[in-house]
């Protein structure tokens, strides 16, 4: 079954569930500030862990300290629950 495509709705209040992320051009993303290297790459592999857990990938772009996280669901081309799902989780580890 094809992942619950989100509506325009459920996308405007995701400012609310989830202020950190931005919706831009059909994805969430975010940016995120690690106090060194060794921990933005300790998120990565737990950002890892939890996407393969949910078999749903973000794309992920690290600079030294600094991740930049983008989530889509590619097989529909536009944000479904997955990604929403994927974003509390990764929000979870970054506590």
């Amino acid at each position: 079954m094809a992942p619950h495509r989100l509506t325009p709705a459920e996308i405007a209040e995701l400012r609310r569930t989830l202020p950190a992320w931005q919706v831009t051009e059909g994805q969430l993303v975010r940016e995120i500030q690690a106090p060194t290297f060794a921990i933005a790459i300790n998120w990565v592999v737990a950002i890892a862990q939890a996407a393969e857990a949910m078999d749903h990938h973000p794309d992920i772009d690290i600079r030294w300290r600094t991740l930049h996280l983008a989530l889509s669901t590619h097989s529909t081309g536009c944000l479904t629950a997955l990604d929403v799902d994927l974003a509390h989780s990764i929000d979870a580890i970054m506590c």
